[in-house]
């Protein structure tokens, strides 16, 4: 059974609409996605100018792009969980802390990728 709503073209530049509201919100809310934007925007060129190959920069700057797509996922777990309440709960303390480690994980990724391109 599938889900009423647009398709086609419609459903696409609805679904561009909505992921530029997203980016917005994470841009105005959360100072984690302005700090990891900085570093990308930063490392980009870097990235670019560092990659021999293809390869290497697609490994660069994709690891780097990594850490904004976790983040945002963090974000959103986050944003769910504050919404259901304030109180503390374990369940709730567990889903942030994990979106955290996932965050950490691809911070770590970004560091790894570009030791082992720039030390080659």
């Amino acid at each position: 059974m599938s889900k009423p709503g647009a398709t086609g073209l419609t459903r696409v530049i609805n679904a561009t609409g909505y992921s530029w509201l997203g980016l917005k919100a994470a841009f105005k809310y959360e100072a984690a996605f302005r700090q990891e934007l900085a570093l990308c925007v930063l490392l980009t060129p870097v990235g670019l100018w560092l990659g021999n190959t293809g390869v290497e920069r697609a490994l660069l700057i994709g690891s780097l792009l990594l850490v904004l797509i976790v983040e945002l996922l963090n974000s959103a777990i986050e944003a769910v969980v504050d919404r259901f309440g304030g109180e503390h709960h374990e369940l709730s303390g567990r889903a942030k802390d994990i979106g955290s480690a996932a965050v950490s994980i691809a911070l770590f990724t970004v560091f790894v990728v570009w030791a082992l391109v720039i030390f080659q």
